[in-house]
Parts: C-alpha cells; structure tokens; sequence
C-alpha cells in the first residue's frame, strides 16, 4: 500500500510541475511579444520624424504571432531614399559664380578711360587727326598749331597716332615733337605734304632745324606722304663764302691753294632775303629706336634727314630728293648715333648721300642707290682740333650714278680720335668721278693750314667694288705723321670712261696695307705691310 501510494504521490507531484513550466511558458511568450510590438513602434515612430510614412500597418501587430515581420518592414532605414536631401547641395556652391570680386573691377573701368584717355590699356593704339585739331590743308594756312595740339593729345599716350592724311598739303613752320615726358612708341603717320614757309620771319635769325623730334622712346615717323622743304629760296641766297664739298684739289699737290672757283649754284641777284643759318629738314635728337619709313624728303633748305645722339636708329624705303648742285643738302646725316640700320632708299642730293660723323658706331647701310650726290662718307672729322671717334661700319650693296666720289673717308689736319674697322663691299658704280677716297688733308675752304696730328685711319676695307670712272679711280692721301694702315684691297674692278674725260692714275700717300687680289686698274702705290715709323698714339689720341 505504501509503494502505491508512493506511486500516486509521484505521478500527481509530475502533473503539478507541468502546470507550472506550462504557466511559465505562456508568461515568458507574452513578454516576448511585448518586446517586439515595442521595437516596432520605435521604427515607426523614427519614420515619421523623417517625413516617410509607411501606412498603419507598421504599428499594429496581433501578439507575437508574427515576430519576424519587424525586421522585413525595418530593411527600409539603410536604403538611400533618406539620404535624397543632399541632392540639392550644389545649389549652395552656385552662390560663387556671380560673386562680387569678379563683377567689381569691371563697374568703375568705363569710367576712368572716359575722364581720362590718357591712360588706356596696354597695346590700344588712339588716333589723333590733325585735321580734328583745326588744320586746313590748304597750303596756305598756318597749320602749325593745329600740329602742336595734335601732339599733345598723342605725347599722353602710349602708342598712339598721328595723322596727317592724304591729297592735303600743309603749311607748317619750324616745331619740336619733344619728350621726354611723352609715351613710348608714337606712330606719325605722314600721307599728305607738310611743307615749310618760305617768309623769312617764320625762321628769325635762323634755326637749325624744321621739323625734329626730341627725348623719344619708339617714335615712328611712317607713310607715303612729303616733307618739303621748299630749299630754292635758301639755295639762292646762299653767300658765296659758303663751305663747298669740292674735290678739285684732288689733282693738285696737296695743301696746294686752287686758283680756279668751283662752280656754285645759280644766286638770286635781289640779295639775300632768308637767314644764313639753314635748317635740317627732319631731324631727330636724343632719341632710342627711332624709325623712318615709306615717306619722301625733298628740296631741304640743309640736310634732309639728321639724327643726333641717337641710339637704335632704322630707315628704309624712304626717298631723298634735291638738285645736284643744291649745297649742303645731304641725304641722311649720322652724328654721335650708334646701332643704325639704312636700306632700301633711294638718296639723291647736292652734298654727301649718307654722312657719318663723329660718335658713330655700328653703323650698317645696304641696298642704296645714291645719286646725284657726293657719295657715301665717313666725316668730315677732326674739324678744329676736336677729337672724333668712329667704328664698326658697313657699307655693301650700293649703287652710285653720276656722283662725285663713291666712298669715301675724310678727316681734317690737326684732328685726333680713330676710324677703325670699316668695311666697302660691292659697290656698283657708273661715271664716278673718284670712287674710293681717303682725304687726310680735307679742306672745305680755298687754303688750310698744314698741322701734324691727325685721326688714325685703320681696317680699312674695300672688296668688290666695280664700274666706271671719269677722273681718278683711288685717291689715298693719308697723315705723315699717322699713316693709314691694315687697308685692303679685294676685287677691285674700275674702268674709266675716256671718251669724255682726261684721266688720271690711282694715288697712295703714306697708306699701308694689302692686295688681296690682283686690281683694275693695277694699284702699284699702295705699300704693303707696316710703316716703319708709325707714331704710337698717346692717351689722348685713343676713343
């Protein structure tokens, strides 16, 4: 009995443990059920703060039947549909584009060119008329303001323009375009005729110049246009004691006094009526980078065109027009100018085509038809006892019709300083009185005195020079107490034109040097090597 009681005891002791784990069971699913309803309206709630609703079935789940389905309904929170607000990002980086520090500057510029045009940009090129400024053009009106006001708008300006425009002709008397203060690179642009007056109360006592520029950086004088110097009223007046380029002496013994007159040009026989002072008719003075080009130059009452001091001088394709015996009217005038170029111009004067004065340097001149004139020169140097000082220049590939001499040095007694190295190359000449000349004993008057010292003369050069004569086809006469030395001879091709002159045979005083190549005619004077006594220079003596 008691192991069946035992039994009973037993099983209903099992059957009580049932009912509680079965009670705790459902205890413990309720919680879990709970829980999740709670994390789900959680999500939900997220949701609605981001402005995404997903509908009402996201906050009600019956019990915990269904306790995967929060996870499915909360895949949503990484998709990128929430992160679409940055999208509109770029519009805060549009802003920049039209800031103020671009649209700023360009709001005042218009202003300032307005009020003042002096100033505008870089590489703007303003024209200024001379016919807007009050000339005429007529030929008889002083237009000579109206040029000077032109050139006060321009000097303001960099790279500005002056025009004087075509088929008018202006009466302008004697002016300075002059710096320094003026802007660089200024284009006087010359299509008309500019002419000069011929009342002698427009020059006063007399000037040395007409029309010049002064102190300028760039300046350009270009165009198709005349200068004209209307020189017939000068010439004419001219005193009979004025200093004449004549080589007369050249056949007589040096230093030797010519009783014969070299002829003179026709005189007006109502006295002299303009200033013994004549003017140049361009000129220019100080100046760097200067240009001529195009234009033409006629009938100056002096030299034509003239610079002085310069530094980097160009001229080509410009014309030099004036009698032949129109005196002192050299072509183009270089004094005290070094870094020059000349070609392509035509020169025809009364005096010297191209003149190269003391305080030449590299100076370069090429394809150049010269004639009538007196042909291509270094100096007169030397005048007066001065000291003269001239290097490195080239003269090639010039031609030279019915002039007096073809090239040509020439220095004074009593001067000092040096000429040296200088190059003639192929030199076309045609009926040429005296085709190379070297004149130590130059003398513009009927008798000069004999003085000892002189310019050295050395590396002088003559290569390829050929054509026809009518006088004397080298003239050597250098210093004895400096003879000229290291002068050489190359090609060396004249003929002479005996049907119409008497000739004479090639002359050599005191010159040394070389032949580098048989000569025509033979020129058996020349010495060759080095003098013997040649006078060392002293300080003073030396450039």
């Amino acid at each position: 009995m008691m192991r069946g009681l035992s039994l009973r005891s037993l099983t209903f002791m099992l059957f009580i443990a049932f009912l509680l784990w079965s009670s705790n069971f459902e205890t413990c699913n309720a919680r879990r059920g709970k829980h999740w309803r709670h994390s789900s309206g959680t999500s939900a709630s997220l949701y609605k703060k981001k402005g995404k609703s997903r509908g009402s079935s996201n906050n009600h789940h019956s019990g915990g039947s269904k306790p995967k389905s929060p996870p499915h309904k909360a895949s949503p929170l990484p998709t990128p549909k929430p992160k679409a607000p940055p999208l509109p990002t770029p519009k805060r980086k549009a802003p920049p584009l039209p800031t103020p520090k671009r649209k700023a500057p360009p709001l005042p510029t218009p202003k300032p060119k307005e009020e003042f045009p002096s100033n505008p940009p870089a590489g703007h090129s303003t024209t200024f008329n001379v016919l807007d400024f009050g000339a005429k053009g007529d030929g008889r009106t002083d237009d000579t303001k109206a040029f000077q006001a032109a050139w006060a708008a321009a000097c303001k300006i960099e790279a500005s323009m002056i025009i004087v425009p075509a088929e008018y002709e202006f009466l302008v008397g004697p002016i300075s375009f002059s710096g320094p203060y003026c802007q660089a690179n200024i284009v006087f642009q010359l299509d008309g005729t500019i002419i000069a007056p011929t009342n002698s109360n427009a020059w006063g006592k007399g000037l040395l110049q007409w029309l010049e520029f002064s102190k300028l950086s760039g300046i350009t004088v270009q165009g198709k246009g005349i200068i004209d110097g209307r020189g017939s009223v000068w010439w004419q007046d001219a005193p009979f004691d004025d200093p004449i380029d004549d080589e007369i002496k050249l056949l007589v013994p040096l230093n030797s006094s010519v009783e014969e007159n070299p002829p003179m040009p026709v005189r007006s026989n109502l006295g002299r009526t303009m200033p013994s002072i004549k003017p140049t008719a361009l000129r220019f003075y100080g100046s760097f980078n200067a240009t001529v080009t195009g234009i033409t130059i006629q009938s100056s009452p002096q030299f034509h065109l003239k610079f002085d001091y310069c530094t980097g001088v160009l001229v080509h394709d410009i014309s030099v027009s004036s009698p032949g015996d129109s005196p002192n009217t050299d072509g183009i005038h270089l004094q005290s100018s070094k870094d020059v170029l000349i070609h392509s111009c035509n020169l025809a004067c009364g005096d010297d085509c191209i003149s190269i004065q003391t305080g030449c340097s590299n100076v370069y001149i090429h394809n150049v038809n010269c004639g009538p004139g007196h042909g291509i020169s270094i100096g007169s140097l030397g005048k007066d006892n001065t000291k003269a000082c001239v290097s490195n220049i080239t003269v090639r590939d010039v031609i030279m019709h019915n002039t007096m001499n073809g090239v040509r040095i020439k220095t004074w007694q009593g001067g000092s300083g040096s000429v040296q190295g200088v190059l003639f190359s192929n030199i076309q000449v045609s009926e040429v009185e005296f085709p190379i000349v070297i004149d130590q004993y130059y003398c513009d008057k009927s008798k000069c005195s004999n003085q000892t010292s002189a310019v050295a003369l050395s590396g002088i050069n003559y290569e390829r020079i050929r054509g026809t004569y009518t006088v004397k086809p080298v003239h050597f006469a250098c210093s004895d107490s400096l003879p000229c030395v290291d002068v050489s001879l190359t090609a060396i091709q004249l003929k002479p034109m005996q049907e119409k002159y008497h000739m004479y045979d090639p002359f050599c005083w005191q010159t040394f040097g070389e032949l580098r190549t048989p000569t025509m005619p033979p020129i058996g004077c020349l010495q060759i090597g080095k003098p013997s006594s040649n006078r060392i220079q002293s300080d003073h003596d030396l450039c």
